[in-house]
């Protein structure tokens, strides 16, 4: 009777195994960013639901701060083997047809061989085939590989910070600067902090979970230059090198260093793991109060002071380096593209005693950051960061996920820069490469988030494919397998409407510029179609309602598109619905030219369909607006506090003209609205 029961049990085990549909043996694996070296060779027999279990059960050891070494992860074998000759971070994936073995010489190295594995086996999921039978052999072509978090002119919803360290830590960036101005509650000097402000706890909560992550994050507490949030207060305006002027500090006044070292306190309790201090000291000239010193030995003077403050607590400074190479007359050396690799060596060999003078001033602790967001690959460039190299200083790149772009980085997400800086550093064995993400026009941060993974693969694997290839890769780790065919791929197509979408409401003025502007209706809004003349209109502005007419087509295609792609993706929904509310409001302004270009028009109907689309367009801007900002509002603190404070706008940052989000972003389209209203 017993085997009679163990036949039927069979039997029917059997029977529920032939029921269960079989995986696919076939896969298309995107890694991001792409391995050192991955041969693939068939399916394994894995089913990937039969390890997600233990993959997250080692991923969660790891995080909570424990030892993959130590951890029992089931069907996945971690190995510490301190044999192995590879750089610190990589790692030996094998993946046969029934086990999985990951070795590594550090912790950090299974971790990230975890990450690649979590890749595998989400590709495996999405479409329903089991693991790949896998050699992959990997390590990173940059040691440090960090962005920027800018937070000068807003807030990202908290828990949105916690959501994107999970998302870094999958891309292996194992590095962040946050430049943290007054979005820090600072207990040392209370009155630079906004109210809306998160306390030194908060942010140390953050610190910790993205340290937990192998993500360190350190801080950047601007000084000497763009120090703005803090001398735009009345208690500080003694400490102003000019007294008109919140832009920089005296760097000659001892109580400049009492606020400074006050806010590296509190910045560095909110963020305990940090190895480096970035003191920023970029795009600043001071006299000290017409002290007679130049700017260069003044400049110098500081850097001095806060990088003894650095060195002192065990961290090593970073200073941007333009003024140095300004003062001395070196710098336009950098971005002129005319210039041959001869006319640079000579426009040196002139001005290099201007720095070598003041040589023996530069502190030997600190990292001269080299900045360049349009021309790493210049000779000029090459011959700064030698100059540092060759005189026994540190030196490191920084590129640009996006630079001053209102909407939506542009560019290919600036990819050719981001490429060309990477590879520069790999060739000079630079020790790494920082990304910044300014906040200047405030793009919605999740836009940034293809710049960022391109950043990832460049400075961790160098160029192994092409850009089409890295942005399909982007696609299918973003949204999922559908989504990596291009006939999915919208963002380079929105870019051209997005940067016609800036000015083109505006007659010769510039979006950023007009609260500088005494009545930017009259002045700065593009003017409307005179009745009594039909046609003068369209022949002024016949080349933009072109251009706002073949930008219609192509957004009307980018939003289809958009529509399709939220229906096959997987994951990562509201990116899609980010990129679409950019395009819906790129939108209002192609149509509004062309409903102007009807109001031209001779003809009585015309004028008529041209007037009824006039008097609904409030009505429909309140629309989108709404919507957009219900979308943002998902991730963004949209709006600064009553009480905030802006400060002189130096640099005209859209960002910083107002304190309501739509009030800043959205001005023009208001004043335009409002002179139809007229």
């Amino acid at each position: 009777m017993k085997f009679t029961r163990l036949i039927h049990l069979f039997l029917l085990l059997a029977a529920v195994a032939a029921c269960q549909p079989k995986l696919n043996t076939e896969a298309n694996f995107n890694l991001l960013p792409i391995p050192a070296r991955a041969d693939f060779n068939g399916a394994s027999s894995i089913d990937p639901s039969s390890i997600r279990g233990d993959l997250e059960k080692a991923k969660n050891e790891f995080t909570s701060g424990g030892k993959l070494e130590a951890v029992d992860a089931g069907s996945i074998e971690l190995v510490l083997n301190s044999s192995l000759n590879l750089k610190h971070e990589g790692y030996q994936l094998s993946i046969t047809s029934n086990d999985v073995l990951i070795q590594s010489n550090s912790e950090a190295g299974l971790w990230y061989g975890l990450m690649t594995l979590d890749q595998i086996t989400q590709d495996s999921e999405d479409q329903e085939a089991y693991l790949p039978r896998v050699e992959i052999l990997d390590e990173p072509a940059l040691a440090y590989r960090a962005i920027q978090l800018d937070v000068k002119h807003h807030l990202e919803q908290k828990e949105y910070y916690y959501e994107l360290m999970d998302r870094l830590a999958a891309l292996k960036i194992n590095g962040i600067i946050i430049e943290i101005e007054d979005k820090l509650g600072y207990e040392l000097q209370p009155v630079v902090a906004s109210s809306d402000a998160f306390s030194i706890a908060e942010w140390k909560a953050i610190s910790d979970y993205a340290m937990a992550r192998n993500i360190r994050i350190s801080p950047l507490v601007q000084g000497l230059g763009h120090a703005s949030f803090i001398l735009k207060h009345p208690e500080y305006e003694e400490l102003r090198d000019d007294p008109a002027s919140d832009w920089a500090f005296n760097p000659l006044n001892e109580k400049t260093y009492e606020v400074q070292f006050d806010l590296y306190t509190d910045a560095l309790k909110a963020f305990p793991h940090a190895t480096y201090l970035h003191v920023g000291g970029d795009e600043v000239h001071t006299t000290g109060r017409n002290s007679g010193k130049s700017p260069l030995e003044l400049q110098l003077i500081w850097l001095n002071k806060v990088s003894k403050y650095a060195e002192d607590r065990g961290l090593t400074p970073i200073f941007w380096d333009d003024m140095p190479l300004k003062n001395a007359g070196v710098y336009s050396s950098i971005y002129n593209s005319n210039l041959t690799a001869a006319q640079v060596d000579s426009i040196w060999a002139k001005n290099e005693i201007n720095l070598n003078k003041f040589v023996d001033l530069f502190p030997k602790n600190c990292v001269y950051m080299r900045w360049n967001y349009s021309m790493p690959e210049s000779p000029g460039n090459d011959q700064a960061m030698k100059w540092f190299t060759e005189n026994g200083f540190k030196v490191m790149g920084a590129t640009a996920g996006q630079t001053r772009w209102n909407l939506m980085p542009l560019e290919n997400s600036n990819t050719a820069n981001i490429r060309d800086f990477a590879l520069s550093s790999i060739d000079n064995e630079a020790d790494g490469l920082l990304l910044t993400l300014w906040d200047d026009d405030s793009p919605l941060f999740e836009l940034y988030q293809r710049g960022i993974a391109t950043f990832a693969e460049y400075t961790w694997s160098g160029e192994k494919r092409s850009e089409d290839q890295l942005h399909t890769a982007f696609r299918q780790r973003m949204f999922g397998p559908k989504l990596a065919s291009g006939e999915f791929a919208f963002v380079e197509s929105l870019e051209g409407p997005v940067a016609f979408w800036k000015n083109a409401l505006l007659d010769g003025k510039d979006r950023n510029r007009l609260r500088r502007i005494e009545d930017p209706i009259q002045e700065a809004v593009i003017e409307l179609p005179d009745l009594d003349t039909p046609g003068t209109w369209t022949e002024k502005y016949q080349e933009r309602v072109s251009k706002a007419a073949e930008n219609l087509e192509i957004v009307e295609e980018v939003l289809s598109k958009i529509e399709a792609s939220k229906k096959a993706a997987k994951r990562n929904q509201y990116n899609l619905e980010a990129y679409e509310q950019v395009a819906k409001a790129v939108q209002f302004t192609n149509q509004a030219l062309i409903t102007l270009a009807k109001l031209d028009h001779p003809s009585g109907e015309e004028r008529a369909i041209a007037k009824a689309e006039l008097a609904g367009m409030e009505a429909q801007w309140n629309s989108i607006e709404s919507e957009l900002e219900k979308v943002y509002g998902k991730t963004r603190a949209l709006n600064k506090p009553d009480d905030y404070v802006l400060d002189q706008d130096h640099h005209v940052h859209l960002a910083n003209q107002a304190k309501r989000f739509s009030d800043w972003q959205f001005y023009v389209e208001d004043l335009f609205l409002e002179k139809i209203k007229e």
